[in-house]
């Protein structure tokens, strides 16, 4: 069983979803992130694989790309840091990221290379569900799923045209800005009741915006949970502390650590 659906399947509300970009703060912080977020009671999380244009987030995602980058980080070796430490974690991990290195890659190369380093799903937004056709049955093939996401402004029409082949969870987009604005609206997370009604078993997460406590509880009276990308890239870049301790630190302050 793909490790999301086995989550979803165990836990079906209040999950917590956080986002790093892999090379950030440093190029080899990966395993360092992933292993204190699963001990401080993240329940998914999401590696940024960086590009010199991502077009959807904002400052604080655009800043941490640049300094991977400039770090080293690309996909190989991100998938060789993934694969040294699956051995210590179960967590789910999904690559969030541009089409452009993907398409470098190869697409089938991109899901085997997932696949055989234990990467359970991916989030392209530049993959419009009408591209991803031709390759859904690569992505089939390596049990790798395809995270769609949407807009409290999608139709009804390419809701449905987008459901019929979600997997894994919906990422629900909160507004329609750039990740990590000042002032997000929260106030269109109604918009997860016209998901249900057409695939009441798809999980909804909820990302852009959330940067405390209130506003993840706020979000998971009406999803299944919650994604924080920007605020938490903030934590990673503060110096007061060690990395372990800014993390555990940040996932207090969002929801108690699991003890």
């Amino acid at each position: 069983m793909n490790r999301i659906d086995r989550l979803f399947e165990k836990k079906k509300d209040n999950i917590l979803s956080l986002y790093f970009t892999a090379g950030y703060p440093a190029k080899e912080d990966t395993a360092t992130i992933i292993k204190t977020l699963e001990d401080a009671g993240a329940d998914l999380i999401e590696i940024g694989f960086p590009f010199s244009d991502p077009m959807a987030d904002g400052p604080v995602i655009q800043e941490s790309n640049k300094v991977a980058l400039e770090n080293g980080m690309n996909l190989p070796e991100l998938f060789k840091q993934v694969k040294a430490l699956r051995k210590d974690t179960d967590i789910p991990l999904v690559l969030m990221g541009y089409l452009n290195p993907v398409m470098n890659m190869g697409i089938e190369g991109f899901c085997k290379h997932c696949s055989d380093v234990g990467i359970d799903g991916v989030i392209l937004p530049d993959l419009p569900v009408e591209a991803f056709q031709q390759y859904k049955d690569i992505f089939d093939e390596y049990n790798l799923y395809n995270i769609f996401l949407t807009t409290p402004t999608t139709s009804q029409e390419r809701l449905e045209h987008i459901l019929k082949d979600a997997k894994g969870f919906v990422y629900m987009v909160s507004s329609s800005s750039t990740t990590g604005k000042a002032g997000t609206a929260m106030d269109q997370l109604s918009h997860t009741k016209n998901i249900k009604k057409i695939r009441e078993d798809i999980p909804v997460m909820v990302g852009f915006g959330i940067d405390s406590r209130e506003k993840f509880q706020q979000v998971c009276r009406h999803a299944e949970g919650g994604i924080i990308g920007s605020a938490f890239i903030k934590a990673l870049a503060n110096t007061n502390g060690d990395l372990p301790t800014r993390i555990k630190s940040f996932i207090q302050s969002i929801r108690p650590a699991i003890t």
